[in-house]
């Protein structure tokens, strides 16, 4: 047993039951395409403070994007999980991008296990729409370089920058012209990034929508999906109604995952980090017809999802960094750029016990440990 702080402000006894068995499938989910966003292991011994360089332990990073990949999932890197504009660097991203696409082609085909992350953030003076393209196709060449699939990341300077759905048009359309397979798309919203309100030229989601959707109808041989992370079911299931034959709608959608996977989207999720050996079993059930196992697994991870990626919705990672470090993933809680500490001892706490409940803490014991020296660091006598 272990005394746990509540938000009423005070302690409450948790046991953990016992570990789940979640076993490794054949390969991976064969009726939907299913990418794990995932978050990089800072160095422990490394100067990760706010502002300075990002420091990361090469070695725990790959290993888990190898358990990853060991539970049938693709890996979608250098995306906002692994804290794209939040302490992860571009000498850092460049890395971690090469590194993760060179293990990948020890398991298969990188552009079919790894899609990584090319935005501007390189280039955050860029004042205009030709400076934004140019910053984009650096990284571009990039990913590519590297053998991964592109993913064009939603830009915070080209949304400073642009004033029409045009200027959208014309810098995506001039990528995706040049990618060398077909890129996927990337709508993140303003709850994930206030600097990204407006995105595809216009606050009103509707017209915005129809933006996108405009460009993606115009080049629809070059674009392998859309990721959308709006946490807004209805106008999901809408676009992806609308997308054109052969173009995928993968889910960013943290809160409403499990019904929107199972009427038909794809998958890229952060979510999908720490959960992903439930994900799996509950995938394989969806293959062999089983809706009713599908959510009788995957639904108790939704309120341990929604406790992560409670408001502001942008500090869910250190959730999913605090969750690989009690599952015995990696050995230290510390984040770049410090941000281990944007989340309150309460919050933690909760998502540690609905991990519990999940059967995501494979090694309750350690669980244990760890989160009774993260409780005495807060004062807390657990």
């Amino acid at each position: 047993m272990i005394l746990l702080p509540t938000a009423e402000g005070t302690l409450e006894p948790y046991e953990p039951g016992p570990p789940a068995a979640w076993p490794l499938p054949p390969g991976p989910p064969r009726s939907r395409v299913v990418y794990a966003a995932a978050h990089v292991v800072a160095d422990p011994l490394g100067d990760n403070t706010p502002g300075a360089p990002a420091r990361v332990d090469w070695e725990a990073t790959l290993r888990f994007r190898r358990h990853l990949w060991s539970y049938g999932m693709r890996v979608a890197d250098a995306m906002d999980t692994a804290q794209r504009n939040t302490g992860l660097d571009w000498p850092a991203t460049r890395e971690l991008i090469r590194r993760t696409a060179a293990e990948a082609a020890r398991f298969g085909d990188p552009a079919e296990l790894v899609a990584c992350g090319a935005g501007t953030d390189h280039a955050p003076r860029a004042a205009t729409c030709e400076e934004v393209l140019k910053a984009y196709g650096e990284q571009v060449e990039t990913v590519q370089a590297a053998g991964a699939r592109v993913i064009l990341m939603a830009s915070r300077q080209l949304a400073a920058v642009a004033r029409t759905p045009g200027d959208y048009h014309a810098v995506y359309g001039r990528l995706l012209a040049e990618v060398d397979r077909p890129a996927i798309l990337h709508w993140l919203g303003e709850m994930f990034d206030p600097s990204l309100a407006g995105y595809w030229g216009s606050r009103d989601l509707d017209a915005a929508t129809d933006a996108l959707l405009t460009l993606v109808h115009e080049h629809a041989g070059r674009v392998d999906g859309v990721k959308v992370s709006l946490l807004d079911a209805e106008r999901e299931v809408r676009l992806r109604a609308a997308l054109p034959a052969g173009v995928r709608l993968y889910t960013g959608d943290d809160f409403d995952y499990s019904p929107l996977i199972e009427s038909g989207s794809d998958a890229l999720l952060g979510v999908f980090d720490p959960i992903a050996p439930v994900a799996s079993a509950a995938l394989q059930a969806l293959d062999g017809g089983d809706a009713a196992r599908y959510r009788e697994l995957l639904e108790p991870t939704v309120p341990l999802s929604r406790k992560l990626f409670e408001t502001p919705t942008y500090h869910y990672k250190t959730g999913i960094v605090f969750l690989a470090w009690v599952a015995g993933h990696q050995d230290a809680f510390t984040m770049v750029g410090g941000a281990q500490s944007a989340r309150s001892i309460v919050h933690l706490s909760e998502v540690f016990r609905l991990a519990g409940r999940a059967g995501l803490l494979p090694d309750p014991g350690l669980a244990q440990a760890r989160m009774r020296a993260l409780l005495a660091t807060a004062g807390v006598a657990a």
